[in-house]
């Protein structure tokens, strides 16, 4: 059902028809649809629906929505919301609403509700104490088969998911799990202790969500316990949190690597000035940081004045270096957090990247020589000069774009700052710095070519005046003036 449709409904007051087409509806859909319309429409809806459908669907609304049906519901109808939730939706929530908001969330929550709030929120930002929940299914291992199955049905139906069940000792000392189809295809007689897994992969509640994402993706759990300082289970966290994670991280990396710094708004939702102070910091950084790149300009000003054609592919060769760099760290930065590359093959990636930036460069390189001599009017030392600084560039720029970010995961540091801005800011500074060294190596050469051609030349203009003047045709003169015309070619190529 689209908007058309559903506003079509409201307006022909079919509100039946409407409940029983919302309910055939999946819950991220409905609150996807009521998200659409304006509050007072979407609250009416959501009135309409059953207790346990209103509070999923009301988990899957956005901050700013659920803000504003919390604001407008009365406090039984809220008191209904709290007490369906499940815990770590509503920790979730409280994390994200303003003090007003979660002091009314609060008012409706029971006692020992309030107190583990209080708990998980001690937990640091981005832990896995902080994403997972309470709600699983606790066995002991002196239970049966039947026994298990039993409590599944009694219990499950409050839990987050019962597919894995873990069993714990009268401490809740994690000592093992086991699947919900194990428990289905073993014999009822059997104890858990007889069919447990032993073999259990855990987390702590300080380790980063990040850490805790690897797991997940490594080894294709569909939730994975939590356990205190003393290994006592805490929590599990399920899948559908964990790919909240990956979203959130992914969002953050490619925020880092556009010089921004991370911000969980939607673009939509937030403020002009909200997302004017994510961008502005890093942008005062780069530009106080080129400050540097133009200190190395007014150093070679005199280069520039003697050989003013080099400014036009300044920016050439500064782009293609930022760009070349960034190829190289987006891949190192990937590897690293899927676990492809690891700090100790620093080795490896400089000595491939530097292989893969030597044939890149020189196939740019002579392409580039070919355009300019032939399409831009210069001469072919000018050419040659632009060509093997871009060649230089290309290096230097694939092999510090593969290096940095290592160096960044071996300062604790994310690995994504390391990537477009830094690289950029270094790679300019190294670009132009190889462009004036190249540029004086040739003059240098130009210079000594027109000394050699100015020899030659009075060496020839002597010669001819004493063949002039004299009435001898030696073979010898000719030969000398043979050689020295020769020599006055090839200087003046």
């Amino acid at each position: 059902m689209d908007e058309r449709k559903l506003e079509e409904l409201i307006q022909e007051k079919k509100y039946v028809t409407l409940k029983r087409e919302l309910e055939e509806m999946n819950v991220v859909d409905i609150a996807e649809l009521l998200e659409e319309l304006d509050v007072h429409t979407a609250l009416l809806i959501f009135r309409m629906l059953s207790k346990d459908l209103a509070v999923d669907v009301f988990a899957h609304f956005s901050v700013e929505q659920q803000r504003n049906v919390i604001g407008m519901v009365t406090d039984k109808e809220l008191k209904n919301i709290v007490e369906e939730l499940f815990f770590d939706d509503m920790v979730d929530i409280i994390e994200e609403m303003p003090a007003n908001v979660v002091k009314k969330i609060l008012l409706h929550a029971k006692e020992e509700e309030r107190n583990l709030i209080n708990e998980f929120l001690r937990y640091p930002p981005d832990s896995a104490g902080s994403i997972m929940t309470i709600e699983y299914v606790d066995l002991k291992k002196g239970m049966t088969v039947k026994d298990a199955l039993d409590h599944i049905k009694e219990t499950g139906l409050d839990k987050e998911t019962v597919y894995t069940c873990y069993v714990t000792d009268k401490n809740r000392k994690l000592e093992g799990i086991v699947s919900l189809r194990k428990l289905v295809i073993s014999d009822e007689e059997e104890t858990i202790e007889d069919i447990m897994d032993r073999d259990v992969i855990y987390v702590h509640t300080h380790d980063d969500q990040e850490t805790v994402a690897g797991i997940f993706k490594r080894y294709g759990f569909l939730a994975l316990p939590v356990v205190d300082k003393e290994d006592r289970l805490t929590g599990i966290i399920t899948v559908d949190d964990i790919i909240d994670v990956i979203d959130q991280e992914t969002t953050e990396d490619f925020q880092r690597m556009a010089a921004m710094s991370p911000t969980e708004e939607k673009y939509l939702d937030a403020s002009v000035f909200s997302l004017a102070k994510h961008r502005i910091i890093w942008l005062l950084v780069l530009m106080i940081s080129a400050t540097f790149t133009g200190g190395i300009i007014r150093k070679f000003e005199d280069i520039l004045q003697t050989v003013v054609v080099l400014t036009a592919f300044i920016p050439m060769l500064m782009d293609t270096g930022g760009n070349s760099g960034s190829q190289s760290s987006t891949l190192i930065i990937r590897g690293l957090a899927l676990g492809e590359i690891d700090l100790k093959d620093a080795g490896k990636v400089i000595w491939k990247e530097f292989r893969i930036s030597t044939v890149v460069g020189i196939a740019l390189a002579i392409v580039n020589f070919f355009r300019i001599y032939l399409f831009d009017d210069v001469g072919a030392l000018v050419a040659f000069t632009v060509s093997a600084t871009l060649f230089v560039t290309v290096v230097i720029s694939k092999v510090i774009g593969g290096i940095l970010p290592m160096i960044a995961k071996k300062l604790n540091i994310d690995p994504a700052i390391m990537a477009g801005p830094l690289i950029t800011t270094i790679v300019d500074a190294l670009s132009l710095i190889s462009l004036f060294f190249n540029s004086l190596l040739a003059l240098k050469y130009l210079n000594e070519k027109l000394v050699f051609t100015r020899i030659c030349k009075n060496q020839l203009y002597s010669y001819i005046t004493y063949f002039s003047k004299s009435s001898l045709k030696s073979s010898d003169t000719f030969l000398n003036s043979a050689i020295l015309f020769v020599m006055l070619f090839i200087s003046s190529v």
